[in-house]
């Protein structure tokens, strides 16, 4: 059976999670212009700095802030800036991760996990902000 985009692309998102450096939780993102990747992430350590798995994760709110999320090292990854793009990712963004995405153009935002229990502030922005944010069962 052939995948829909939404699977495909979440697909790759899962791939790129493996990625991932922090053994607390990985996490991998896509993002897509007319149905072709743009960049990809995953959620790692700052460039020269040792990685969670190797040093250990630094806990600030019971969130480890050694890396850098999967969304924000995908925005850093782009090339250039495009006026539409989609996100897809292996879990659901933070309140930051979601306002970085919106500021580079994305449009929508499909992820396949939830995460985390979000305040009202959240769903404020995402009404204000307006990127459509699709939970994905897969």
């Amino acid at each position: 059976m052939r995948l829909n985009r939404s699977e495909y692309f979440l697909g790759i998102a899962d791939l790129a999670a493996k990625r991932g450096t922090c053994p607390r939780l990985q996490v991998g993102c896509v993002l897509a212009s007319n149905n072709r990747v743009k960049a990809t992430g995953y959620n790692g350590s700052f460039k020269g700095s040792p990685h969670c798995e190797d040093a250990g994760c630094i806990l600030e709110a019971e969130h480890c802030v050694r890396t850098l999320h999967a969304e924000v090292n995908a925005v850093l990854s782009l090339e250039r800036r495009y006026n539409q793009l989609t996100a897809y990712i292996t879990h659901q963004p933070c309140i930051n991760c979601y306002r970085i995405l919106a500021g580079a153009n994305i449009t929508a935002i499909y992820y396949a996990n939830e995460y985390g229990d979000f305040s009202a502030a959240y769903h404020l922005l995402i009404k204000e902000m307006g990127v459509q944010l699709i939970h994905v069962q897969l």
